[in-house]
């Protein structure tokens, strides 16, 4: 039987949504093992002077733990 654990972890890009998850996809791979899955639980952007800086995501990640 799997145990599983889901973490959040907010991740930023000043490229888009999509690379702001990529990034935080990679980033949990080096530090957790058996990572299964993650979902985008919420997204925000990060305005200067009324032009977006930075597009964020909060990622709950799904890892397996070892037994």
């Amino acid at each position: 039987m799997a145990v599983a654990r889901v973490t959040e972890i907010i991740s930023g890009s000043p490229k888009g949504f999509k690379d702001a998850i990529e990034q935080g996809i990679d980033r949990a791979n080096k530090t957790l093992k058996n990572v299964e899955g993650a979902w985008v639980k919420d997204q925000s952007i990060i305005l200067d002077k009324g032009k977006i800086k930075e597009y964020r995501v909060m990622l709950k990640v799904t890892f397996v733990l070892d037994d």
